[in-house]
């Protein structure tokens, strides 16, 4: 049975963890005290809280070590990108070469013939006079024989371990990129199985920080309560981290703020768990060790060190149910107001509920002012006169602004981030505001993908256009005022987005980009750069388009109605079509309803890597639309790596 800690002793233990910080962790006399304090629960209790104080600490290394492994995952992927594409130019070079050799020989063919004749003739003659044998022993040829036996056999051994160890490698990969199906009766949509792979993990480190030698007994949980809070704290700056714009690791692993929204939800989630378990615990010590003492429930409410916990919980509980994904597409500009304020509100409170959390909340809070105030606002806001318009459809509404490419980066751009008026690349996105709508809207934005395509090198111009379907709030507000104006002034920040589709593209033999709706402003930009760099090739080798040289390219769109195909406009793709890509536009949905899109994809990569390039072929497929396309495109990819095929997929896709 547990020694009794007395009401003195667990108020001092509870005093030591608020003040205990990492300047207390190497105090020889921590535990030493006035008379009544040296029991052996106390003496325990107080060792417990210091061990929390130095195990959190490691916390920030073990995590900073997982994004050093995906660091170099991505810098590694990248040199080898690079590699083939030296070696790949290399060969283009020789080609071309081989092929101007090969003109210049014909012109001299017959002459070349008969000297080659003569030079055969002599030497042949000379072998000859001087008696050579150039036929070979038999003993030597027994020897190769064995020898070639042996060779043959080890090479099958080699070989069956070999390709088991392949056919391994490619269930794991196609696992890998599986996507599982929605979970029943709620229809919480499941990312990629990696990606759950990479979310486990974080939650298993987790798990593992909050009860590693933590002593569960009645005595102690107030230990196991002080160890949730600390959890909770160490994790503050890497959620704020991985929600904020501009950060430090998309450069070290290639992933923008869009691609770990994902990680920054489920961390989010992690916490308010914890924050539960952290007020559940204190609870509980209240219950078991503070009332036989004689203190009530509404005076432990009322403490101040209380109030402010319990202020700080349900901030913190209410972002958590305000950024779900019913609320927050039901209401967007509302969850956006709340997700503002409730964590200006609880980072306050959680300031003062506990000293130990001071340094991890101005470390926050120094993440988010700097992405907002300095980022955002001094570096990656531009404005500009824009034009209206509504689409065939009548519920889409149109921007486009010319933004003059003049401004060349300086060494404070490169390292800050660059915006609009630097250009941007495919599959970049902006957030956009339109102060003119409302007075709303001055303090609103949106993100959107720049559906037009990307400014080349030293272009004086870059052309940007938007595709805004009408839903709810600003893209409905858009919508009424884009039928009565034809100008509006346009606020843009950004460009925010990765390249990763784009430099898989380029890395691969052949392609297929497919667009569901209004995913065709992340699809339209991508083909265009890949065609772009497709003419460059068929530029640097002068000659005509050929399997060796130009990528194929397969563009599919799956549209609701007809008249979205105004967004883009019948010129736009027959001039596409003139760049010799592969278009398939099936028809609209509402009268035909839906193409099974895996079985299409499936088959042209199939069909196309036998037919040129026997299974060796790289092909790379991008998708951007609903949530089922991208699950039937990923998954048809995934039972086409297990098949052998070397195909990789990029789901353009907000979040999850």
């Amino acid at each position: 049975m547990d020694e009794v800690i007395s009401s003195s002793e667990l108020s001092a233990a509870l005093r030591f963890a608020l003040r205990a910080t990492s300047s207390t962790l190497r105090s020889k006399d921590t535990t030493e005290g006035s008379s009544g304090r040296d029991s052996a629960q106390f003496r325990a209790l107080i060792a417990g809280i210091l061990f929390s104080r130095r195990f959190i600490l490691s916390y920030q290394a073990v995590i900073a070590c997982l994004l050093v492994a995906f660091a170099l995952t991505h810098w590694t992927t990248k040199y080898r990108r690079w590699r083939r594409k030296i070696r790949i130019s290399k060969e283009r070079m020789r080609a071309a070469e081989t092929k101007a050799i090969g003109h210049k020989d014909d012109s001299k063919g017959p002459q070349k013939s008969a000297e080659d004749s003569c030079c055969i003739s002599s030497s042949s003659s000379s072998s000859t006079l001087q008696g050579t044998d150039q036929s070979t022993p038999k003993s030597m040829g027994q020897a190769d024989e064995r020898t070639s036996l042996l060779k043959h056999q080890e090479n099958e051994e080699n070989q069956s371990l070999n390709g088991w160890r392949t056919w391994w490698s490619l269930q794991v990969r196609a696992w890998l990129t599986y996507q599982p199906q929605p979970i029943p009766v709620v229809n919480k949509v499941l990312p990629s199985n990696s990606t759950s792979v990479v979310i486990l993990l974080l939650i298993s480190i987790n798990l593992f920080y909050t009860l590693y030698r933590v002593p569960f007994s009645i005595s102690m949980l107030f230990v196991f309560a002080d160890r949730a809070s600390l959890v909770f704290v160490a994790n503050l700056p890497w959620l704020y981290l991985f929600a904020a714009k501009n950060q430090p690791i998309k450069m070290l692993t290639g992933y923008s703020y869009e691609s770990l929204n994902i990680v920054h939800r489920r961390l989010g989630e992690t916490m308010c768990l914890l924050a539960l378990v952290h007020s559940a615990g204190m609870v509980g010590v209240w219950y078991t060790l503070l009332r036989p003492v004689g203190l009530t429930l509404a005076a432990f409410l009322l403490s101040k060190i209380i109030v402010l916990g319990i202020g700080a919980f349900v901030a913190y509980e209410a972002i958590y149910f305000t950024s779900l994904g019913s609320f927050r597409r039901r209401w967007y500009e509302l969850f956006l107001a709340l997700h503002i304020f409730l964590q200006v509100v609880a980072l306050i409170l959680l300031f003062f509920h506990h000293h130990g959390s001071r340094v991890y909340v101005a470390i926050a809070l120094a993440i988010f002012l700097v992405d907002r105030l300095v980022y955002r606002i001094n570096f990656k806001t531009r404005t500009y006169r824009g034009t209206c318009v509504v689409y065939d459809d009548q519920n889409t509404a149109g921007l486009h602004v010319s933004v003059p490419i003049s401004e060349k980066k300086s060494p404070i751009n490169r390292i800050l981030g660059h915006n609009v008026a630097h250009g941007w690349r495919p599959t970049d996105h902006v957030f956009l505001s339109v102060p003119e709508i409302s007075h709303k809207h001055l303090v609103q934005s949106h993100p959107f993908t720049i559906a037009s395509r990307a400014p080349v090198a030293d272009a004086p111009v870059g052309e940007m256009d938007f595709i805004i379907r009408a839903q709810d709030g600003f893209s409905s507000d858009l919508l009424r005022y884009a039928k009565g104006h034809s100008e509006a002034r346009i606020r843009l920040d950004g460009p925010y987005g990765s390249q990763d589709a784009l430099e898989m593209l380029q890395d691969s033999d052949s392609c297929v980009v497919v667009a569901g709706g209004s995913g065709i402003a992340v699809i339209w930009p991508l083909v265009w750069a890949i065609v772009a760099a497709n003419n460059n090739n068929q530029a640097d080798l002068e000659s005509t388009p050929s399997s060796s040289s130009t990528k194929k390219i397969l563009f599919i769109w799956i549209v609701q109605k007809t008249e979205h195909l105004s967004w883009v406009g019948k010129d736009r793709i027959d001039e596409l079509r003139s760049h010799g890509v592969n278009i398939w536009i099936p028809p609209a949905t509402e009268m035909s309803g839906r193409p099974d899109i895996a079985s299409i994809v499936e088959t042209w990569i199939t069909d196309n890597d036998d037919e040129f390039h026997d299974r060796r072929g790289r092909t790379g497929v991008v998708c951007s639309g609903p949530d089922g396309m991208g699950r039937a495109v990923r998954n048809a990819c995934s039972a086409l790596q297990a098949k052998g095929r070397n195909v990789s997929v990029s789901i353009e896709k907000f979040g999850w």
